[in-house]
């Protein structure tokens, strides 16, 4: 196992026991971007920040996000998700205080049309070779079908599509 994932699993178990220490009340962690592709061994590529999806934590909750040092804790109205990510996220198993999950290779893969910029065509071409393009079109579908997705998220998105679709037959 490479360093970067090793350090990351301490990181967050080290945020369990301050949560432990402080009697913070355990809740789940949807990690994505970068982070998510370490944890959920989809990729080594190092990263310095740790992103996950704000799903509406108490203040208290902020104790364990500082052990995180460098986080993007992504408001879910202005981030690209299926409304049904949840589904497809993976619970891992080596935390036993949080409910830790990595969004699935689809979703990731996805989130990253929106910029489109090297580091995330990188990532893409790691993530689509064992990914399933059916899925990716659904969460596409569902992406651009959401309400509450700020517009101009949406239309940034919906620009990259024809490049994206293009470059990888999906």
């Amino acid at each position: 196992m490479s360093d970067v994932y090793l350090d990351l699993i301490e990181t967050v178990k080290n945020a369990e026991i301050v949560a432990k220490a402080f009697n913070i009340e355990p809740f789940p962690i949807y990690f994505l971007g970068g982070s998510a592709c370490i944890l959920g061994k989809y990729s080594d590529r190092a990263t310095k920040d740790i992103d996950f999806v704000d799903i509406g934590y108490s203040a208290k909750a902020g104790k364990v996000f500082a052990m995180f040092k460098d986080y993007d804790m992504l408001e879910y109205e202005s981030t690209i998700l299926s409304p049904k990510y949840k589904e497809r996220a993976i619970k891992l198993p080596e935390f036993k205080y949080f409910d830790v999950f990595v969004i699935s290779k689809e979703d990731i893969i996805v989130s990253k049309i929106i910029r489109m910029a090297r580091k995330d065509i990188e990532d893409i071409n790691i993530l689509i070779n064992d990914s399933d393009k059916k899925i990716i079109s659904e969460i596409i579908e569902e992406v651009l079908q959401r309400p509450d997705l700020y517009e101009s998220k949406k239309q940034a998105f919906a620009n990259n599509l024809p490049l994206f679709k293009e470059m990888y037959n999906v």
